[in-house]
């Protein structure tokens, strides 16, 4: 199936997403509806708390988001005071994210519940299971890297209008 896919569900990406979606259901009734964060903003959180204050830019890559989205990321964090930026050497275009400590208090709070819906989810599996998943995964997304850096690199997705970008306007 996986490998010659004869219907959309046999696609990886889609039994991945369909995953990722159960999954990941009570994890954002958790961060939204109790704490009032995004998995997202959850995830950067995360980082800036595990590994200390980091660049915006840093940060993006470690989350894996362009620039543009951690940015906004970033700023909803400051507004809800997780974070704060920490100008370096007196010029504003240099600075650090350092969690606040809301933001570590959030962190410490949240993050073993979050582990324990993952725990949940992975009960399922034995040891030698999760460790093939976790190799698999890996080797996965190494090479999704390499096949999304080589495959339709002239269309762009205009998903505002839902259509391909190079489709002409209506006249």
């Amino acid at each position: 199936m996986l490998r010659n896919p004869r219907v959309p569900d046999d696609f990886v990406n889609y039994r991945l997403l369909r995953l990722f979606a159960l999954a990941g259901a009570p994890v954002v009734r958790l961060c939204e509806g109790r704490y009032g964060v995004t998995r997202r903003e959850f995830r950067l959180l995360c980082l800036v708390v595990d590994g200390g204050p980091v660049s915006p830019s840093r940060l993006s890559e470690l989350a894996h988001l362009d620039p543009a989205r951690a940015s906004r990321v970033i700023a909803a964090l400051a507004r809800k005071r997780l974070v704060r930026r920490e100008v370096q050497d007196g010029d504003r275009r240099f600075a650090l994210i350092a969690a606040t400590r809301e933001g570590v208090a959030l962190h410490k709070e949240l993050f073993p519940q979050i582990a324990d819906i993952n725990r949940g989810v992975v009960s399922v599996l034995d040891a030698g299971q999760v460790k093939a998943l976790d190799q698999i995964l890996s080797v996965l997304t190494r090479h999704a890297e390499v096949v999304n850096s080589s495959i339709v690199l002239d269309v762009g997705a205009d998903r505002q209008r839902g259509r391909r970008s190079s489709d002409d306007d209506p006249a």
